[in-house]
Order: structure tokens, then C-alpha cells, then sequence
């Protein structure tokens, strides 16, 4: 019955291509980075049409379980999911004058009765049809602050680096709701603290900077950026963290932090999260107000916070990985464990059903890691070359029987892809080991 529910490598759908050497093919002439040549190496992504991927089930894991860690911080800002229409009527963009001002960028289309629609890229304007809707919302219910996780859509002119600028992709969006201007600029900094939570618990090297609010204006806004060289945003940095903004905000080149004097360093970065402060731009086009203690009707303030899903994956393979393995935020790999068993035919083959009982006895000692642990089973293939193909995946760690699996009793070699630390534990220490090992 155990055996029913190992997982085979040989059996994922994950079509790999580990040999592929130099830049792996992209999609109709698409420029590649590090990142997307990994993705697809690895069998994460699959082309489909320009800036369109098949997410292939390895993918999707790691996209579901950074899901589950935004879920955890959203919950801690008092956050309600729900879930809107991809289809906006174009009214609704007419009104907030986004239907033009965003031009070609809107995905457009007609229905049958010749209704036009866009598929959102975003949804400001649907969310605040929603509140506005709730004709008896009082000060009592707010701050309001409700988030999606879902697709969305942008019409590229060049998509280019894979998931990292693509045309459909996945997207945490949150639409606060508050009673004051004060209150709203709490939630604000509140946000923007959970930000910085959830890509400190990922461990990525992120820099808060201040940025321009866009198509989706706004007062205030700050972009949440991973410093990386194919990144397309210019920042400039304080060395001693006081002043940190985009280049597009500042009105002239800059060379001087404005808080210490101290010269400001340039590099680029990739923007994984953005956030706004909106005041009552869109409440006071669809009248969303809440009654207060007076029960005289008060618009709403509002604030937007988005998080880049799909673009988290990809920017955190690009920034942490080597030139040819990933090296995924231990917290999203799509598996935990790999376990490598002898090759066929060798001297240590009896070590395979020592391995297997190992495998078996983590799922029994460690739950949430029994749908977390793979077997290679490409026994016809020696462990060097399992080992070698595991590295480039990204496991956090590889659990092998190797030459020491015959000592009385077993020693397992067990890797930690991550510190590349190499430890020879009993069947006591790996469990042991994987004990502290975290899945949301």
C-alpha cells in the first residue's frame, strides 16, 4: 500500500531537457535570461503561443505552495480572498478613463450582442463596482481588504524573458478600503510590512523603492524590487538603506542620497511587487462610500497592493540559481526530497530496499513531507549522473545510497542542495535532519 503512493521521477510529467546546452529555444524569437532557459530545461514551463506558457505540474506546485505563504500573510493584515471575473464591461473602464489611456495594452473583445469587455489586467475599477453594490457599508466594517489570486492578462508588445514579462500570468491583488486618509496610509505601511515579510520568509534580496503610480495612479506608490542585471527597472540605492527609487520618479539624474548626502549606487532590478496609495480616484467615480458614526455617506479611501506570482517563480530562479542548476526559496521547491537508490546491477543494489524503507518511514515519521519526496528510479543510470540531473532541479535536499549504505547499520549520503553540505546520517539522523524542514 506504501509503494501505491511513492512518487516516481519516472512517472512526473516533467519533460526535461538537463543536457540542453547555451540559451534553450524560446518562443518565436522571445529574448531569453537565465531564468526562462532553466524553466524550460528543467520541464516547468512549455511555450504556447507569444508570452502564453503551458505551467507543467512541477511549476504549478511551487506556484500553489507560494500561494499558501501569500494566503498566511494576507491572513495576518486581516485580508478576505475572493475572486472576480476576468471579463470588465468596458463602461467600467470608460468611466475611470482607463479604456483609453491604456490603449493597445487591454486585451478587447465583443460578445455576441456586441457588448464589449477587456480581460483585466488589473481590477481597481471592478472591485470598487463590488463595494459601491453594498449599499449599508458602515464604518463598523471597515478597513476592508480583500485580495484575488488569479490570472490576468496584458497584450505585450515583445514578451521577452519568459515568465518574467509575459501576457498572461498570475497575480495577488488587494483592494483596501478605509474611513480616513490617515487610516489609509496605516493600512499602507501595514501592506507594505507584509511585503517584506513574505519575500524575507522566500529569502530574496528585495529593495522597497519609491515609483511612479502609472496607469494606476495614485499618490504614493513603491515598487518591491529584486536587484538582478537583466532586470528592465533602473534603481538607484543609498549604500547605507536610507533613500532607494526608481529612476523614472526622480526629475533629474540624482547622484546624492537626500536623508545622508552619501553617493547613490545605480543597478537594476526586477519588480516583483507594487503598491499604491489611491485616495478616492476610483470610490468617487463609482460612488463607494460607507456610512459614518453620523450616518452621513463618506467615500471610501482605497489602496491597491499587487504581488507578481508567476514573476516570484521566475525572478527567484534568476536570482538565486548557478548558470545551469536551479536553486529554488527552499519554501516553494516543488518537492522537498529526492531519494536516489543504487544502480542496477552494482555492488550496493541491496541498498535500494534499505532506501526505500527510508523513504516509507519519512512519510510515516513526517507527513507533510510524504507528498514532498520523489524517487529516482532510473536505476539503469549510475548515481553520479541522478545526482548530477537532481542538482539541476533543485531539490533542497537528495537522500542517495551510496557506497556506505552496506555498513551495519546503513549510512545514507544525504545532500543539502542549498548550502551544499554533504552529511552521512543513519535512517534516525535523515529523519531527524527532515524534521525541520518547513512546507506551507
Amino acid at each position: 500500500p506504501l509503494r501505491a503512493r511513492w512518487l516516481l521521477l519516472s512517472r512526473l510529467f516533467q519533460p526535461r531537457n538537463l543536457q540542453a546546452g547555451g540559451e534553450a529555444a524560446a518562443a518565436d524569437g522571445e529574448l531569453s535570461c537565465r531564468s526562462q532557459r532553466l524553466m524550460l530545461q528543467a520541464g516547468l514551463i512549455h511555450p504556447s503561443s507569444p508570452g502564453c506558457f503551458h505551467y507543467l505540474p512541477p511549476a504549478v506546485r511551487a506556484m500553489e505552495k507560494l500561494v499558501r505563504v501569500v494566503d498566511e500573510e494576507m491572513r495576518e493584515v486581516a485580508g478576505q480572498k475572493l475572486s472576480m471575473p476576468s471579463l470588465s464591461p468596458e463602461e467600467l473602464w470608460r468611466a475611470s478613463g482607463r479604456w483609453d489611456r491604456m490603449g493597445t495594452e487591454l486585451f478587447r473583445l465583443r460578445d455576441r450582442h456586441g457588448k464589449s469587455y477587456c480581460l483585466g489586467p488589473t481590477h481597481e475599477e471592478v472591485v470598487t463596482e463590488l463595494v459601491a453594490a453594498q449599499s449599508s457599508l458602515t464604518h463598523k466594517q471597515l478597513p476592508l481588504r480583500l485580495y484575488q489570486v488569479s490570472r490576468k492578462f496584458r497584450d505585450e508588445p515583445k514578451p521577452r524573458f519568459g515568465l518574467l514579462r509575459s501576457r498572461e500570468f498570475y497575480m495577488k491583488d488587494m483592494y483596501t478600503f478605509d474611513a480616513s486618509e490617515e487610516a489609509a496610509r496605516r493600512t499602507y505601511s501595514e501592506l507594505c510590512g507584509a511585503y517584506g515579510s513574505l519575500l524575507g520568509r522566500l529569502g530574496l534580496p528585495f529593495v522597497q523603492v519609491q515609483a511612479a503610480a502609472g496607469n494606476i495612479g495614485g499618490s504614493m506608490s513603491h515598487e518591491f524590487q529584486l536587484p538582478a542585471d537583466i532586470g528592465e527597472d533602473k534603481l538607484v540605492l543609498c549604500p547605507e538603506g536610507h533613500f532607494a527609487a526608481n529612476v523614472e520618479t526622480l526629475s533629474r539624474e540624482q547622484t546624492s542620497c537626500p536623508t545622508c548626502g552619501g553617493k547613490l549606487t545605480r543597478t537594476r532590478g526586477i519588480e516583483v511587487g507594487h503598491t499604491f496609495y489611491l485616495g478616492t480616484k476610483y470610490s468617487s467615480v463609482s460612488n463607494a462610500v460607507f456610512y459614518s458614526p453620523e450616518n452621513k455617506p463618506l467615500l471610501a479611501e482605497m489602496g491597491c497592493y499587487g504581488l507578481g506570482i508567476t514573476r516570484i517563480l521566475a525572478a527567484s530562479i534568476e536570482v538565486l540559481s548557478t548558470e545551469d542548476s536551479i536553486r529554488w526559496p527552499s519554501l516553494i521547491a516543488p518537492y522537498q526530497l529526492c531519494f536516489i537508490p543504487p544502480k542496477r546491477g552494482s555492488r550496493e543494489e541491496e541498498g535500494a530496499a534499505l532506501l526505500e524503507r527510508v523513504y516509507d518511514d519519512v512519510a510515516e515519521a513526517l507527513p507533510h513531507l510524504a507528498g514532498d519526496s520523489v524517487l529516482d528510479d532510473r536505476t539503469q543510470l549510475t548515481i553520479g549522473k541522478r545526482l548530477k540531473d537532481a542538482n539541476k532541479l533543485g531539490y533542497p535536499f537528495v537522500v542517495i545510497a551510496g557506497k556506505r549504505v552496506c555498513e551495519d547499520p546503513p549510512v545514507f549520503e544525504v545532500w543539502n542542495q542549498n548550502s551544499g553540505e554533504v552529511l552521512f546520517l543513519s535512517k534516525e539522523g535523515v529523519i531527524e535532519l527532515l524534521s525541520k524542514v518547513q512546507v506551507p
